[in-house]
């Protein structure tokens, strides 16, 4: 049945799924008490005049005194949601929601859902920057490509808090910390891999550049979009897929993703189409296979596996799964713990190695990252934005030390 085909029933009162959803997921509490006219003095008026008399004062206490340091806006125009595509703002609240609730139980950090009703850059730029004061960072959502890439550069340079689009850099810190293991598990080094990406969206983009600052060698990138091939001749490239044209498949090699394929160690799938079996025959022997589409990979594993080593895909119910779960939570508990200006690629690779470290110990062809609910993966990513952050000279404080960790209990 499609998403888009089905009429809400009186039979959907039985279905878990919209029961879990009714009324939302989320809500806002008090950490303060207000059970007495003294409370309410405290954390009203008129107390609360003499908090704003002091940050109006000296606006560095700010983040000391409000919830700003440890709150993020997850911000959407419902342009690009999930594999659904373009269903707009109202319809992507579900989603913001979800991830809100998932920023609080992985990395403890508060989070807000806001979906804006325009899908003008300048408009969200502007609508992004007017709320900026209310928080400690942006992560940007389903927004669709190519404009995502100047929202977030935009937005980036003119705030002084970190900007990240999770379905770019989220994707891809997980991406490499999954390639990272799978050489690892098979012997290989990144920089002799030769890599196919099937997808020159937000995620397509961020990973390919996030491969080559770790060592993948542009030149044995070959990134395909739904016209094939990405090559320096052809006349329709986005200013984007331009630059990537110039900085891989330096070989020239044209066609669609069957020609790409040919001897590809690596298929990274980040495009949502179907990829025949006869183009992954293709591939060299005992590779590797991330096919990411949700809820349908590029590659169905059955497949997969008959052409490669190590298979992983973006779903649950498989192994291996490639999820930005275990990268924004501490990714941004790292950051607000410093309170970082902006997020750096050093911050980047240094959570893709985090979360490879935490099974580096235990690898194997089917469990070549954490699961999602490991409680070890965020505060490991954490401690190493953290200190990427300080080592790039972002951190505007220093990163805060977990009693058990002075103890020398955890392992840095």
């Amino acid at each position: 049945m499609s998403f888009f085909s089905f009429e809400l029933d009186p039979a959907l009162a039985a279905d878990p799924v919209f029961d879990l959803h009714k009324r939302g997921k989320m809500e806002i509490k008090a950490t303060v008490p207000l059970s007495s006219r003294d409370h309410l003095s405290l954390a009203y008026t008129p107390g609360v005049a003499r908090v704003c008399e002091a940050i109006a004062a000296d606006p560095a206490l700010y983040p000391d005194y409000t919830w700003t340091a440890n709150t993020v806006a997850v911000v959407t125009d419902g342009s690009a949601v999930l594999g659904l595509g373009n269903i707009g703002p109202k319809a992507a609240m579900p989603v913001m929601e979800g991830k809100a609730i998932l920023f609080k139980q992985f990395g403890g950090v508060d989070s807000i859902p806001i979906c804006l009703d325009t899908q003008d850059v300048e408009g969200i730029i502007t609508a992004v920057k007017a709320m900026a004061p209310s928080f400690g960072g942006i992560n940007l959502e389903d927004i669709s490509a190519p404009r995502c890439f100047e929202i977030e550069r935009r937005l980036d340079a003119e705030l002084d808090i970190p900007v990240f689009h999770d379905d770019q850099h989220g994707t891809a810190v997980v991406t490499l910390a999954a390639l990272r293991n799978s050489a690892k598990l098979l012997g290989r080094r990144l920089g002799d891999l030769r890599v196919v990406i099937s997808g020159a969206g937000a995620a397509g983009v961020a990973i390919t550049h996030m491969l080559v600052a770790a060592g993948v060698q542009g030149a044995n990138v070959i990134i395909c979009d739904s016209r094939g091939i990405i090559h320096a001749e052809r006349g329709d490239l986005t200013p984007v897929k331009a630059e990537l044209a110039a900085t891989t498949n330096r070989s020239g090699r044209t066609g669609g993703i069957a020609e790409a394929l040919i001897g590809a160690d690596v298929l990274i799938g980040v495009s949502g189409g179907l990829i025949a079996e006869s183009a992954v025959a293709g591939m060299a022997p005992g590779g590797i296979i991330f096919a990411m589409a949700n809820p349908t990979p590029e590659v169905a594993p059955a497949i997969a596996h008959k052409y490669a080593a190590i298979v992983a895909t973006g779903r649950s119910d498989f192994p291996n799964q490639i999820n930005n779960v275990l990268a924004f939570p501490g990714i941004f508990r790292g950051a607000l713990d410093v309170r970082a200006s902006t997020i750096t690629e050093r911050m980047k690779v240094a959570a893709a190695d985090a979360i490879a470290e935490v099974v580096a110990d235990d690898l194997r062809a089917d469990a070549i990252v954490p699961s999602p609910l490991d409680p070890r993966v965020a505060p490991a990513v954490a401690a190493a934005v953290a200190a990427a952050a300080e080592a790039d000279g972002v951190a505007r404080r220093a990163a805060p030390v977990a009693p058990e960790q002075r103890a020398g209990t955890v392992p840095r």
